[in-house]
């Protein structure tokens, strides 16, 4: 789960990581009023969306009277915001920031994320503060500092100190910078985050630092422990197919092919799209159903897939193992009579109750159904039917 710049801030601000004062707004009127209660001269006006990149998209702007927070608010608000995050649909913005303006002496980069890998916190910090640092690994990678926190020893000031030596910080900025890290990664910890990023980390003249931007992802398996957390959820920034196929215990995330996958299992799931992409085809999305799956979700997993207008042929490539491959044959059956299922299905059974499964769908004589034998013969009958040459 993810939440809004202001949200995260409000997340940074109880574990004493320094950030602007500002306030959220819905409203141009909103917005104005916010100003004035910030006081001051100088104002930014930013778009709330579920992405990175948004100054680049004309959603971050700097305001220097009321009249232009009033005229900013009104182009912000309601525009679709399209960042190198968003896809070229873009998101509607719904929310304004209206944060008050800062003394920025220098711009850096600090942001924590879990390394699978190593099976630990790594903190990451740069002096390219204000870039992606997507495209900072890729053209200076050496300007990236990663430090590794074990939890069982939790983080120390020599993680910190290592960090701002590798920044080229001055001895009298060390203190300050090793108390905000440590901040950083108590909220880290504490709030079973699975990302933390600022960007830009903002040097003040007096040599402070504050978190000038604030994004924040959360591991969705324990926001039962946070009801604080989740209670920030804004479902109208997740995509709804997304939400609703969760809503029946698949997994499904939307991609930009011809060829819809229905799997059981993640590893097979990634497998079956790169074999398709090695026949020559592109998947349009990922959807596992799972070890529990029956006829109602395997349903609704066309239902989710078709909706998608650039689906040519679906491939159900299936190892039954906790699922039975007869459950989902009764899926089928039962989503040809729920939902109008226009385009080819390559189905590859095997494991538990595979014959049966056969069975079922060689005697329910769907004409649209063709068998497939293995994964290899699935995805290329997949992609040929994508093509129209079945």
């Amino acid at each position: 789960m993810n939440v809004h710049e202001y949200q995260a801030k409000e997340i940074f601000a109880k574990y004493g990581v320094p950030v602007p004062r500002g306030y959220v707004a819905t409203t141009v009127e909103e917005a104005v009023e916010n100003a004035k209660k910030l006081g001051g001269k100088i104002w930014v006006v930013k778009a709330q969306i579920h992405a990175g990149g948004r100054g680049l998209g004309g959603g971050v702007k700097l305001a220097k009277s009321l009249d232009e927070v009033k005229e900013l608010a009104n182009e912000i608000l309601g525009m679709t915001l399209v960042t190198h995050q968003t896809g070229p649909e873009g998101k509607l913005v719904q929310k304004v920031y209206i944060e008050e303006g800062a003394d920025i002496a220098d711009e850096l980069y600090l942001g924590v994320v879990l390394d699978r890998a190593q099976e630990m916190p790594v903190i990451m910090a740069s002096t390219e503060g204000g870039m992606a640092i997507e495209d900072v690994a890729a053209a200076t990678p050496e300007k990236i500092i990663k430090v590794a926190v074990d939890p069982a020893i939790g983080f120390k000031g020599y993680h910190g100190r290592e960090l701002a030596f590798g920044l080229g910080l001055p001895k009298e900025q060390i203190g300050k910078f090793v108390k905000f890290a440590s901040a950083l990664y108590q909220v880290y910890m504490e709030n079973d985050a699975e990302m933390i990023e600022i960007n830009p980390l903002v040097k003040t003249g007096a040599g402070d630092f504050v978190a000038l931007d604030g994004k924040m992802g959360f591991d969705d398996s324990a926001l039962g422990r946070h009801p604080d957390i989740e209670a920030m959820r804004d479902l109208s920034e997740e995509d709804a197919d997304e939400r609703e196929a969760g809503e029946y215990g698949l997994s499904y995330i939307a991609l930009d092919g011809e060829i819809g996958c229905m799997v059981n299992g993640a590893g097979l799931a990634m497998g079956t799209m790169d074999t398709i992409n090695y026949m020559g085809g592109t998947p349009a999305n990922f959807l596992d159903v799972g070890g529990k799956a029956n006829a109602e979700t395997v349903a609704k997993g066309f239902e989710i897939i078709l909706k998608n207008k650039n689906v040519k042929a679906i491939f159900v490539n299936i190892f039954g193992g906790i699922v039975r491959c007869d459950r989902i044959a009764n899926g089928i059956l039962e989503a040809t009579k729920l939902v109008d299922v226009h385009v080819p299905v390559v189905v590859r059974l095997d494991g538990t109750n595979a014959p049966e499964a056969a069975q079922i769908l060689k005697n329910a004589g769907i004409a649209n159904v063709i068998a497939a034998t293995d994964l290899g013969d699935g995805a290329k009958k997949a992609v040929a039917a994508a093509k129209g040459e079945l």
